[in-house]
């Protein structure tokens, strides 16, 4: 077999694991969130993102909060903005 699809495959398969672990190391957050290394020290050091260090060294994430971080301060597209003015426009327009 080709080295580069065994490499591909081995790939995968690492992603599906670390998609069923609740609880990522650093390396697997880094992988899991796209972050590089560098970035997701700061972003530790500073207290920016959830993380817990039980023995002083380790660093590991939760999952769902590294989830709700990434999804922090969501934008809304022009068509949810059209939408939600719209169904206003609707409520109110008996006010008048």
């Amino acid at each position: 077999m080709d080295t580069l699809l065994i490499l591909e495959r081995l790939d995968r398969l690492e992603k599906l694991l670390i998609g069923s672990k609740e609880v990522l190391t650093f390396d697997e957050a880094c992988d899991y969130t796209g972050i590089s290394r560098s970035y997701l020290y700061k972003l530790t050091a500073s207290g920016k993102i959830p993380h817990s260090k039980p023995n002083g060294k380790m660093l590991f994430f939760e999952k769902k909060k590294l989830v709700d971080w990434l999804l922090q301060n969501k934008r809304k597209s022009h068509q949810d903005i059209e939408t939600e003015a719209l169904a206003y426009t609707m409520r109110h327009k008996s006010h008048r």
